[in-house]
């Protein structure tokens, strides 16, 4: 272990390295075919095979090295003895290459909770919209998000056979965000980008009272998060209950890490506390 960095930089630099075996989790499952889906409370709430592996890999290896970390799993999973090839103990060096931000450079590994959605964007995954899918790892601290990892398993699928596929995104607030390339929405373009299978009245109407040139309905909140860094669209809307904070920890880093906001309907700023 890495002596002479901080907490939350080590926390990060495993995150980044345990995000992209979930991803490789993620790929693995489709490959073999057997998705072993599950639905949870509706038709829409689903849970795969790629859900429960990814989770206990990021779970399992998260613990291992930072025992005193609170870290909380979207899937409700029963506690059984993980497969050691779940397990990855690397670090993204890069990551502990850069200064912590000041204001985090004392905290404690009892003071962190980990937010983690393991498959964001399950629905679209059984569909094969690949696209959508993102692996989430978001670190909050005294109930802000601070930190967080997205991997994207599928990034660079559409390039055909042989493509390298996957990427993952990362940030620090107070450091900044890494791993894309920030764009902006085309000059006089106001897109919206939107659920693609939680939709309702409410969402609808609100979507229409902001007038957009073009609406983008897409799963997963990571995704969502992606098309505005990346220019694709201005605003993300979702004007109703649903979204959970393993959804949102490791999106909302990323985005206050690039100047936007994200916030519940009434303009507030999201609590991450556990």
């Amino acid at each position: 272990m890495a002596s002479g960095h901080t907490v939350l930089m080590r926390l990060v630099a495993s995150a980044y390295s345990i995000a992209q075996k979930a991803g490789t989790i993620v790929r693995r499952v489709i490959a073999e075919g057997d998705l072993g889906i599950v639905e949870k409370t509706s038709p829409t709430d689903l849970q795969t095979k790629a859900d429960r592996l990814a989770q206990m890999s990021i779970c399992s290896s998260l613990a291992r090295k930072f025992p005193k970390l609170t870290i909380i799993g979207e899937e409700d999973l029963p506690s059984e003895e993980v497969d050691q090839e779940l397990i990855e103990d690397g670090q993204w060096e890069e990551i502990l290459r850069k200064p912590c931000p000041s204001q985090y450079s004392t905290i404690k590994e009892e003071d962190l909770v980990v937010w983690v959605d393991p498959l964001d964007g399950t629905k679209e995954y059984t569909e094969g919209l690949l696209d959508n899918v993102t692996v989430l790892i978001g670190i909050a601290y005294e109930g802000k998000a601070i930190a967080g990892v997205i991997n994207q398993p599928y990034y660079n699928y559409q390039a055909g056979p042989g493509a390298a596929l996957g990427r993952t995104i990362w940030g620090v607030l107070g450091l900044g965000a890494f791993g894309f390339q920030l764009k902006e929405v085309p000059a006089g373009k106001h897109i919206i980008t939107t659920t693609r299978s939680h939709s309702n009245k409410l969402v609808t109407d609100c979507v229409t009272a902001m007038n957009p040139d073009d609406v983008l309905r897409v799963g997963g909140a990571g995704n969502k998060i992606i098309q505005l860094i990346e220019g694709k669209a201005s605003a993300y809307v979702f004007a109703s209950p649903g979204c959970k904070k393993w959804d949102t920890c490791a999106p909302e880093v990323i985005l206050h890490a690039v100047g936007g906001k994200l916030t519940d309907v009434h303009g507030n700023a999201l609590a991450e506390e556990p």
